[in-house]
């Protein structure tokens, strides 16, 4: 039996003639007789009774056509669910994100890839580290990674997102909070708030090079894991934070964001698995390349 006979019974069984049927086929009536005596032969059954005006279905033909229109839809959704994932528009995406990122950029990010590809189901994690996204993305248990360049990215597809200007954040009492731009220089002695050490943190070991570079010593008053706990302790006055502009969308009461100048800025990058070149994958790409140009 071939999914052909199905298809044949089901046109000639709607159709209760087999002229109709054949048309409806686009086949000839007499080989369509042939193949539906042939599945009737090898089921043992008669699916059909016929008359010199009309077919009719037997009680088995009624119920083997229920099953039939089954298999054949369940096979026609079949095609359907593998084209739709072989052209990515479904599957699931698991994605994450650094601090700024999850402020600035994940809420327009996941409103566009929702609206453009609605089959998909998209998960997300924000203030995640840089580090913990890198070997997130080698486990498999992420996708596409928005973090900031690692010294090894061995095993890792880098793109570049955008590059994004410094910030200090600082209580809004501070007495640089009135100023319109400073230096690494003038933050020698100044409590740092930062992200956690010990190279679980990108930004933790740029800021410490800046300050190397500038010949001042780096004090910490205060680590932390995420950037919304980092600007929460600045507006407490704990101490003053360098930041990627992006932060300044959480705009936290009590605290200031000055420019930072002399320095580079910081480069935001989207990490994916080497060799992942699923269409899926490929088109979430594709999207938040035009979401960071606008």
């Amino acid at each position: 039996m071939e999914l052909r006979h199905l298809r044949y019974f089901v046109a000639v069984a709607e159709e209760r003639h087999f002229g109709r049927a054949a048309e409806r086929l686009h086949m000839a009536q007499p080989p369509l007789s042939q193949q539906i005596r042939q599945l009737e032969a090898e089921l043992g059954l008669t699916l059909l009774t016929r008359t010199t005006r009309r077919v009719d279905l037997t009680p088995a033909g009624a119920a083997y056509l229920e099953r039939a229109r089954e298999i054949l839809g369940a096979v026609d959704a079949a095609a359907h669910e593998a084209a739709s994932i072989a052209s990515g528009r479904r599957g699931r995406l698991l994605i994450g994100c650094v601090g700024s990122a999850t402020y600035s950029l994940l809420p327009a990010l996941a409103r566009t890839l929702r609206a453009e590809l609605p089959e998909v189901e998209f998960g997300f994690r924000g203030e995640m580290l840089s580090p913990d996204q890198a070997a997130a993305l080698t486990e498999g248990t992420l996708d596409l990674g928005l973090l900031r360049p690692l010294p090894d990215s061995a095993g890792l597809s880098i793109t570049h997102v955008r590059q994004e200007s410094l910030l200090v954040a600082m209580p809004k009492d501070h007495r640089f909070a009135a100023r319109r731009r400073v230096r690494i220089a003038d933050l020698d002695g100044e409590g740092l708030v930062i992200h956690a050490g010990s190279g679980r943190s990108a930004m933790n070991a740029m800021i410490q090079r800046l300050f190397h570079e500038a010949g001042i010593s780096t004090h910490i008053a205060h680590e932390v894991a995420e950037t919304s706990t980092l600007v929460t302790f600045v507006a407490a006055g704990l101490g003053v934070a360098i930041v990627p502009e992006p932060t300044a969308a959480l705009a936290v009461p009590g605290v200031v964001y000055v420019p930072l100048i002399g320095t580079p800025g910081v480069e935001l990058v989207a990490a994916t698995r080497a060799g992942d070149e699923s269409p899926l994958l490929t088109r979430a790409l594709a999207i938040l390349a035009g979401l960071s140009a606008d």
